[in-house]
């Protein structure tokens, strides 16, 4: 539909709310703000379109352009596929401008970039911002003659079309600063001057950094602004109804620009202006409204917690401050450590005497820490099913606590290392230290191996042949040669050593002589269960001695 000189297709009556869905029964125009009366959702989140082809030109309340160059038809546009081609370019042309644009931004019939526009077009270039006849709260003739100079001088000196052409040689990008080639398409706007021009993707307005709808901008401080955010440089504008403020009076309120009635409740419209209201979602409640829809009910008494007090919560569960108590000793909670049991809070000290573990040594809880007020927890020991506070785990002998160090389990007891060596370990018979491994055992006595050696040498005799003399250990050598029997023909000693299973030795009067050393001092023959003879000491066989 039309209004004044501009022309609007917009339908948004009874369009669904793209965030609420079913819950929406279909876009309901507030009286005077720029929201469904329904759902209070903005305007623009329902799925709003243009129900015919959009001219731009229509949209701008410009004059169709009579230079055939500057301007498409309908059919022409529809038959290239899209809701909108940049005007002058042949076809390959149209689709190298085209590829150049994100994807789900490219005008075609059906496709999301054809509701993309639709989106665009309404955002950027608000119908309220282009004629009178689709503003409400322009009342004085002074705020219609602001108004009408304000239009004025935007259309005359910053708003206008790019324009989409060849560059006639090697340019730089406005925006990105990247290359365009010669004979590259460029985009480029009049009001800016012929030096400056962009890739047709870098083409957005400086602030929303959306693609200028239909290329149109306009210009401020030499930077691309949308006409919505253009205007918002010169005007202010008001959230509530999204249209400029042009008379003199006006509020300020949560960093935004406010008609005078305009501060009001977003339930109930109730003006707010020199009255307590509340902040949710960006948008300003009066208390009793905050109250209904959002503040919770207390855990304990029931009641809504208003603005006035404070909210404690823990796991979406809120008291009043003065209702945070433990639920046994009725003390207050407020900044103190607390325990949640049974849909109950506890503080720390009840929560304990109630819940917490005891130690098995001195029957006292185990009690948490405070992280912020830099109070460790207590530690807990565990060793076969029980458990103990530090200083309870303790040595059962000299009773002192075990904390970090090694200790040996006996029965069901923990024994330090130092205790357990001097009441429970074996300790060698020689040195007296402790045996901890790989020690020897000799005549029931435990030895380290390193300690059990000959008594004359000091050889180690693990693994070894030795024997014994006054329950001394020696070695075979030491033993042969400090008690053994010596053999008169090889001096060396008689011993039962040398396999354990005894020497057969020879005996004559005092004299000994190892078997094999037992033989006729001439010929050498065995004299072993032989007579023999005896010459001065000499063994002789019977025919020697004859010789």
């Amino acid at each position: 539909m039309g209004k004044g000189d501009i022309i609007v297709h917009e339908v948004d009556e009874g369009q669904p709310c793209l965030n609420c869905g079913e819950r929406c029964s279909g876009f309901t125009q507030h009286k005077w703000r720029n929201t469904c009366s329904v759902c209070k959702c903005l305007r623009e989140r329902h799925d709003i379109y243009n129900e015919n082809f959009v001219n731009i030109r229509d949209r701008l309340g410009w004059k169709r352009n009579d230079d055939p160059s500057a301007q498409v038809s309908k059919d022409r546009t529809l038959r290239e596929g899209y809701t909108w081609i940049p005007p002058g370019l042949s076809s390959d042309q149209i689709e190298e401008y085209m590829e150049q644009l994100p994807n789900h931004k490219i005008p075609l019939v059906g496709r999301p970039g054809e509701r993309y526009r639709d989106v665009q077009i309404i955002r950027q270039l608000p119908k309220q911002d282009l004629s009178m006849e689709y503003c409400k709260m322009i009342h004085s003739s002074v705020e219609k003659k602001e108004y009408d100079i304000f239009r004025e001088l935007r259309d005359s000196i910053a708003m206008d079309i790019g324009i989409v052409q060849e560059a006639p040689s090697l340019s730089s990008c406005d925006q990105c600063k990247g290359e365009i080639e010669s004979t590259d398409l460029a985009v480029y706007a009049p009001k800016l001057g012929v030096e400056m021009c962009w890739h047709p993707a870098c083409f957005v307005c400086c602030q929303c950094e959306e693609l200028l709808v239909d290329l149109v901008y306009c210009s401020h401080t030499k930077k691309l602004f949308c006409e919505r955010h253009y205007a918002e440089q010169i005007r202010p504008r008001c959230p509530a109804c999204d249209e400029l403020i042009f008379s003199g009076e006006y509020t300020k309120a949560m960093d935004e620009n406010y008609h005078k009635d305009h501060l009001a409740c977003h339930n109930c419209d109730k003006k707010l202006v020199a009255c307590r209201y509340i902040v949710k979602d960006e948008n300003p409640h009066c208390i009793p409204c905050y109250q209904e829809l959002y503040a919770h009910n207390c855990e304990e008494c029931k009641k809504p917690i208003g603005p006035d007090y404070k909210d404690l919560s823990y796991k979406d569960r809120h008291w009043h401050e003065f209702c945070f108590k433990c639920c046994e000793c009725q003390n207050s909670l407020v900044d103190q450590p607390f325990a949640p049991k049974n849909d109950n809070i506890y503080c720390s000290d009840c929560h304990d005497k109630n819940f917490a573990a005891r130690c098995d040594g001195c029957g006292e809880p185990f009690r948490g820490g405070d992280e912020e007020k830099g109070i460790e927890g207590m530690k807990k020991f565990e060793y076969k099913g029980k458990q103990w506070h530090e200083e309870c785990f303790v040595c059962m002998v000299c009773k002192q606590p075990i904390r970090n160090k090694s200790f040996i389990p006996r029965d069901n007891d923990a024994v330090c290392v130092p205790c357990y060596e001097e009441q429970f370990a074996q300790k060698c018979s020689k040195c007296n230290g402790v045996i901890n491994k790989g020690g020897v055992a000799y005549k029931n006595q435990p030895w380290h191996r390193e300690c059990f050696t000959c008594t004359k040498c000091n050889k180690e005799l693990a693994k070894e042949k030795f024997t014994s003399k006054d329950d001394q250990p020696y070695c075979a050598d030491c033993y042969g040669e400090l008690f053994a029997k010596k053999c008169c023909r090889c001096s060396k000693a008689i011993t039962g050593l040398d396999g354990f299973g005894g020497t057969k030795f020879i005996s004559f009067e005092d004299r000994h002589w190892h078997s094999d050393c037992f033989v006729c001092y001439k010929c050498n023959n065995s004299m072993v269960g032989k007579g023999f003879l005896m010459n001065e000491g000499d063994i002789l066989c019977p025919e020697c001695g004859r010789n």
